[in-house]
Formats: structure tokens, sequence, C-alpha cells
């Protein structure tokens, strides 16, 4: 699992109905987002200047699993190559193929962009970076032992009552000890 990362695009709408696309690079071992960025214009030099942000040259992962879409162009295929790279891509219209960035898009949907109206590409960042240090500090995963992909520490019962701390603005919640 170390050794793979999978990448996927996702669309969102905008209040004046403009769509922007939303990609993501998950690796599998810990269910870890390594990068995401937002833009109105994907090409194929966008896609893999991502890449190459989400992976330094000796970071890379052995195999990075993709769909077929059209935005994965001759530049993408090149880059992944010159990274050393195996690059896998998916069967036609397969997308539980790519289980673990499916489950994500959908979770950052539910729980994130079906409660709010997204006004532009900067305010689709933020709401993203937002939900992704959520996502990695605070949400459980049954697969992690209930644990958040940068784990968290257990608390005793002796260290004081429950508070509430807001997250991704309120749409989600913290709850720790108070010391």
């Amino acid at each position: 699992m170390s050794d793979i990362a999978a990448v996927d695009f996702f669309v969102v709408p905008t209040v004046t109905f403009r769509l922007l696309y939303g990609f993501v690079v998950l690796r599998h071992e810990r269910r870890e987002i390594v990068h995401f960025d937002v833009t109105a214009n994907p090409t194929a030099a966008w896609t893999a200047r991502q890449l190459t942000e989400a992976f330094p040259w000796d970071e890379a992962p052995r195999y990075i699993l993709r769909d077929r879409d059209g935005i994965y162009g001759e530049e993408f295929v090149a880059r992944v190559k010159a990274m050393g790279v195996d690059n896998v891509v998916t069967a036609p219209q397969s997308p539980w193929q790519n289980p673990y960035c499916e489950r994500l898009i959908g979770s950052i949907r539910r729980e994130c962009l079906d409660h709010v109206i997204v006004l532009g590409e900067e305010h689709l960042r933020r709401i993203l970076g937002a939900y992704v240090t959520y996502y990695h500090e605070d949400r459980i995963h049954q697969s992690l032992d209930q644990r958040p992909p940068h784990g968290r520490e257990l608390e005793p019962l002796d260290r004081g009552r429950v508070i509430s701390l807001p997250r991704v603005g309120g749409l989600h919640h913290r709850y720790t000890r108070a010391a």
C-alpha cells in the first residue's frame, strides 16, 4: 500500500454556475491527501505540474492509479515516466477500481461541498484546505483503527470535561478534553 497513490478530478459548480475542477492526490497507506488544487481550466501540463508538487522527485510512489480521463494527456504520462512511476490506468467506466480516491471525493462532497455555496476558485481552495486539515487531524477512519491519518493520542478520562472545537467553518467538530 505504501507504494500506491491515486489521483482524480471532481467538478464543483460555483454560485455563478461556472465549473471548477478539484484535483486530489491520495496515498493509499494512511489514506493521506498528499496534494490538492483547484482550477477552472485543467490541462495535461497543469496536471503534470500538480504531480510534481505532490511528490518531489525522491518521494514519488511506485504506482499512480488513475482513470481514463482525457485530461491525463501526453505531458502527464511523460512526467509520470520521468519520475520513475508506473502509470496504472483503470478500465473504462470502472470507478470501483480506484476505490480510495472515489471514496475520498464522495466524502468531500457529502461532508463539505454539499453544505456550502462556492463563490470562486480561491474560496473553493480555502474550503478544501480547511477540510483537508480536518480530514488529516480529526476525521477518524475505520481502516486506521478509528484514528485520523496523522494520528491522535487517546485522552485519559481524568483530563477534564469534553469540549467541542469547530472545524471546517463549523460543519464538523473535534471533541477533546479540556486540560
